[in-house]
């Protein structure tokens, strides 16, 4: 009988037993378990896996190899070193990194584009307006509707008889009451006050006509911008001086488009942010080729860039901007530099308090040691073109004999800010009745020469500044957010844009949940106490305790038929319990956000400066005595005369206690403070790049795009 065999026999017999060759089952490598215990990466735990700071370390190295490479190369063939440079120097290549020359120092404003070299002492001013073919000028929509805008009168009279009624009884009250107001301090400070001086400005401009001279015989004649006969071959678009020079009924018709407004971006004029998105950019490569002589764009990428941003900035802003900067024009390199920081380099001030007066908008930020104070920052929608808004208005007011003026005509525009300049002073001294002239010179028409007389227009019209009420405020917010979206998080979606806590406080004063001048704000902020230690345990505080019974702490139970259970919850609510409520945190900060967009930050500057202190020295009274010592009054609107004692006599009526600290300077070594801010881009720019990290290359914007920001930005982005 033959034994029985094994399965693994038969089955090595009958060939299908599993042969073992030594081979693994897969080529794959095999990764090993963690060892959760003595877990340990290297994933982003050194500076150099990041883009950011790796790649500017490469570039360090690459350049010194290649100096390093031309230098032996030089000395191969015989030539000493400073030969060499020499000779570079000559054919028109730098071996300096700092250049001057390729930096370019750009400080965007709502009126006027400051632009320059790192090698020029002063920037040129450009207007920020690009004129673009449409079928009508400005001055021609709805139905040539002027601005300022007059009301609608019916009667008997001839409209253009009552001047006075014009812009409405509520401008006229507020017109009379400042008027009042400033004729009592004036006797106070035993100045001489003439009764009848109204009377006198009225009946004089009422009937003095205008002089006609002649074009040849006008020796300051504006050389207008000249348009081909062929309305077809005339060019697309114009920018800068050039735009404001088209005549108004030109063939064909140009239309002029500010694309920034009240310092951000113009969404009023626009219906889209491609348009917008175009015309910054040809306003700043026609500002390129015909300021700085950069006809080619291809050149810009040898050029560095500093791009100076407001202190309370918005996002989106900064991006699109940047975006244009780097990927449009394709400048080599772009660093991001605030407003008062840039102020404070250009001035050699280490603390102060920055107040910029522009053109729509003012600006006020604390600086510490070369950093904005970021809870100090504040945006106000007020600044220069609101006086001259209402200094024209009370102009017309008091019968200017040219009661056609229309600030939508671009020759009216002119004449009006430079009637502004030349005239308005807030020094009591010039309160007094004057008698002036300008010329009133338009395309194709004969000059007109006007005599006027003045009297308290061109102090009260910069008193805006203090009763921002007599500015007209009724269109800063048309359009907002219909064009440019909110910036949001990425995660979440809820609104990032920075904030700071003297704007919130502006806003509450704006809309009136704070009483103007008495806010939260305005005290020392409090100072949490210090946790005090427990008392120590004393045995013989428990025979007290064990001698008189102390009262039960449960209360007495509620009569009956008096308490009714909830029939929607298991069990009966607790007296003065209320239901649960669910609160999405992102659709709050978006209700925030949209309640903070219809709001106007319009408040006496004053006030807004001594909140933008407070909140920038935190309670701190050394900081609080710094900041208020170095106010710096800076930017177009602050040249008028007698504005910087004024604010300063503001300012110590508000806060007696700090009068002998109080200062309102302007900026040292007779700088204009129109330029202090580009001044300062300018000395940042040029600082060592060893010790500055904020330079972005157009090879890291390609590869991470604003990301970058968060790395590069001396701020907190």
């Amino acid at each position: 009988m033959v034994g029985k065999k094994s399965g693994r026999a038969q089955l090595r017999e009958e060939g299908l037993a599993r042969t073992d060759n030594n081979l693994e089952q897969t080529t794959w490598p095999v990764v090993p378990m963690i060892n959760q215990k003595n877990y340990y990466t290297e994933f982003l735990k050194r500076d150099e896996q990041y883009l950011a700071v790796r790649y500017p370390q490469e570039e360090e190295r690459a350049r010194m190899v290649r100096e390093a490479r031309d230098k032996d190369r030089a000395l191969a063939k015989g030539v000493s070193t400073e030969a060499a440079e020499e000779a570079g120097e000559e054919a028109g290549v730098s071996y300096s990194r700092d250049d001057p020359s390729k930096l370019i120092v750009l400080h965007v404003g709502s009126q006027n584009l400051r632009i320059g070299l790192g090698s020029d002492a002063l920037p040129k001013a450009v207007p920020m307006v690009i004129a673009r073919r449409w079928k009508e000028s400005e001055s021609e929509e709805n139905d040539g509707e002027p601005s300022p805008k007059r009301l609608k009168l019916e009667g008997a009279l001839p409209a253009d008889a009552l001047p006075e009624k014009w812009f409405g009884e509520d401008f006229a009250d507020q017109y009379m009451a400042m008027s009042s107001e400033l004729r009592t301090r004036m006797r106070q400070n035993k100045r001489r006050v003439l009764p009848n001086s109204k009377d006198l400005v009225t009946n004089f401009n009422r009937r003095t006509p205008p002089d006609i001279i002649s074009e040849h015989n006008d020796m300051d004649r504006i050389d207008w911008t000249e348009l081909p006969k062929d309305p077809s071959k005339a060019p697309d678009y114009f920018t800068g001086q050039a735009a404001l020079r088209i005549p108004e009924h030109s063939t064909p018709r140009y239309k002029l488009f500010w694309p920034i407004r009240n310092g951000t971006f113009n969404e009023t004029d626009y219906t889209g942010r491609i348009q917008l998105y175009h015309d910054l950019s040809k306003i700043l490569e026609e500002a390129f080729k015909t300021q700085l002589g950069i006809t080619r764009l291809k050149d810009l990428a040898n050029y560095k860039c500093v791009f100076i941003i407001p202190d309370l900035y918005e996002r989106v802003y900064v991006t699109m901007m940047l975006d244009i900067l780097m990927r449009d024009l394709g400048l080599g390199k772009v660093s991001l530099q605030q407003e008062s920081l840039s102020a404070t380099f250009g001035a050699g001030y280490g603390i102060a308090c920055v107040v910029d007066l522009g053109a729509q908008k003012s600006s006020i930020c604390c600086v510490d040691e070369g950093l904005c104070v970021e809870e100090s920052r504040v945006n106000l929608k007020m600044g220069g073109a609101d006086v001259t808004d209402t200094f024209i208005k009370m102009m017309l007011y008091g019968h200017f004999p040219y009661s056609d003026m229309n600030l939508k005509r671009r020759y009216d525009f002119l004449l009006a800010e430079e009637l502004k300049q030349k005239f308005c002073s807030m020094d009591e001294d010039s309160v007094t009745v004057k008698t002036w002239d300008f010329h009133l010179r338009a395309s194709g028409q004969d000059t007109r020469k006007y005599t006027f007389k003045t009297y308290d227009e061109t102090m009260l019209s910069v008193m805006g500044f203090f009763k921002p009420s007599i500015f007209d405020h009724s269109k800063k917010l048309e359009g907002r957010r219909k064009v440019v979206p909110r910036s949001v998080d990425l995660y979440d979606g809820s609104p990032n844009d920075p904030i700071s806590q003297a704007q919130i406080a502006i806003i509450d004063i704006a809309a009136g949940k704070l009483p103007n001048g008495v806010h939260e704000s305005s005290g020392t902020p409090a100072v949490a106490s210090t946790p005090q230690r427990p008392g120590q345990l004393n045995p013989l505080n428990r025979l007290n305790d064990n001698e008189t019974p102390r009262s039960s702490v449960a209360g007495s139970p509620a009569p009956e038929g008096i308490s009714t259970p909830n029939p929607d919850r298991d069990t009966p609510m607790a007296d003065g319990e209320q239901p649960l409520i669910f609160r999405d945190p992102v659709l709050e900060k978006t209700k925030i956000a949209e309640e903070r967009d219809r709001t106007l930050p319009v408040v006496p500057l004053d006030q807004a400066i001594l909140e933008s202190a407070t909140q920038g020295a935190r309670g701190d009274e050394r900081k609080m005595r710094d900041f208020l010592g170095g106010i710096m009054l800076i930017g177009g609107a602050s040249k008028t005369p007698g504005l910087r004692e004024f604010l300063e006599f503001r300012l110590r009526e508000l806060r007696p206690n700090y009068g002998k600290e109080i200062l309102v300077g302007p900026p040292p070594r007779e700088f204009d403070p129109q330029v202090v801010i580009w001044k300062g881009g300018s000395v940042f720019g040029r600082l060592s790049p060893a010790g500055n990290d904020s330079w972005i290359s157009k090879y890291e914007y390609d590869m991470l795009g604003s990301r970058l920001l968060n790395n590069k930005c001396m701020f907190a982005w």
